[in-house]
């Protein structure tokens, strides 16, 4: 399709916050629609999360239900100037579709250059800004919802998205503000700007533990009464009971869900459709069985063992709590497709052996929580190393080229 960039001029993000509460009609509102149905109108997202939200387990979760997947967040710098980390970061498949690829930033420049490379590459139905990232490595990066005290430069990304993109068009992924109407402003000038989708997160950017606070669906539900573009709802979507309440009181066009598709990839597969509005818990065969599906689908697309082990252990965390020698060994032992793949076949064999179709966990739930915990916060600084270091590394590349431009004079 081709996209139309939105007018030259909008209204800066000072100008979008009065009247905030009477409805907006973008310009480009009926093309957005018009994109939305091309790809089906999806409404069962895989939210996009760092180092999580990989081919594999997109995979996994399409074939349970999932109508729509966001690749992980991924640095547009980056992205755009080593390769190395593109060919790692961004896998897909012909059956990855529709694909949202995410990216993070701080400079429309560096933005546009990462978006432009995945257009050329037709590998996706939309570019996504995350503006709604609320870690640490957000923070001290200058993006994510941090950019929350800079509107008008989500302004000037989305737009420089919007007007430069002509394959693919632009959406956002935000939080919210404690102030409705400040929400609804945010959200109304993104979509002026071009968005052709916004994708709520209902929690504040001081919110970062999911499980102790609520996501605030009204939020969601005043930006939508407000946009005229396509709305997802983000937060508090852990069974499809969840899915229909927030659709039903939000009035959005999709959800998108993360911890509860980590927890259950099969959240969304149409078997689990309640009867009434009620709670779904998967049993631990079906976590099990899970895990097998995803390590099948890992076989056929390698993707950095780290994203593997936090899979796992999510999907057979309560069996790993029986068989602690495993979970050691998923832990501990050199990281490859075979060693994760042994791993979830030797824990079918042994239940298989008990004849039970439950675990008996050696470690207590609040022991599980703390090691969980730990893990998520060594996988966060590794994570943060990473980026650190592959910045560094593009800075002494730019330096040496700069030096080499100068000439000695020799």
């Amino acid at each position: 399709m081709t996209v139309p960039a939105p007018p030259a001029q909008a209204a800066p993000a000072a100008a979008c916050c009065a009247g905030a509460e009477a409805p907006q009609r973008v310009p480009h509102a009926e093309k957005a629609w018009e994109w939305f149905r091309s790809i089906g109108a999806p409404k069962y997202h895989v939210a996009p999360m760092v180092d999580q939200s990989e081919l594999p387990f997109r995979m996994l979760c399409r074939d349970h239900g999932a109508t729509c997947a966001y690749t992980p967040m991924l640095h547009a710098r980056i992205f755009s100037q080593d390769k190395k980390y593109r060919e790692e970061m961004l896998t897909t498949c012909p059956e990855d579709r529709p694909l949202f690829v995410q990216f993070c930033s701080n400079e429309p420049s560096h933005l546009l250059k990462a978006a432009k490379i995945v257009e050329a590459e037709e590998v996706c139905d939309a570019i996504d800004i995350n503006f709604g990232c609320p870690q640490r490595i957000a923070k001290r990066g200058g993006y994510g919802a941090f950019l929350m005290d800079d509107l008008g430069k989500v302004e000037a990304m989305v737009r420089t998205l919007a007007q430069n993109l002509t394959k693919i068009p632009v959406t956002a992924k935000i939080r919210i503000f404690p102030d409705i109407a400040q929400t609804v402003a945010y959200a109304r000038m993104v979509e002026a700007a071009g968005a052709y989708l916004v994708a709520v997160h209902g929690r504040l950017r001081e919110q970062k533990d999911l499980g102790a606070t609520r996501a605030d669906w009204d939020h969601i539900r005043a930006v939508k009464q407000a946009l005229s573009v396509p709305v997802l709802a983000n937060g508090n979507i852990r069974h499809m009971g969840d899915v229909a309440a927030c659709l039903a009181y939000t009035g959005c066009d999709g959800v998108l869900s993360a911890e509860g598709l980590l927890a259950d990839p099969g959240l969304f597969a149409p078997h689990r459709v309640p009867l009434a509005v009620g709670d779904y818990e998967p049993t631990p065969l079906e976590r099990l069985s899970l895990a097998e599906q995803y390590m099948a689908w890992v076989a056929r697309h390698p993707v950095p063992m780290r994203m593997v082990r936090g899979h796992v252990h999510k999907m057979i965390n309560d069996w790993l709590a029986e068989h602690t020698d495993l979970r050691e060994r998923a832990n501990r032992a050199p990281p490859s497709v075979e060693m994760f793949t042994g791993v979830v076949a030797e824990v079918r064999e042994r239940q298989v052996a008990s004849g039970r179709d439950y675990p008996e966990p050696l470690l207590t739930e609040a022991e599980l929580a703390a090691m969980d915990k730990e893990e998520a916060k060594r996988s966060a600084i590794e994570e943060q190393e990473r980026e650190t270091e592959r910045l560094a590394a593009l800075e002494a590349e730019e330096l040496i080229i700069d030096w080499s431009d100068m000439g000695c004079g020799c």
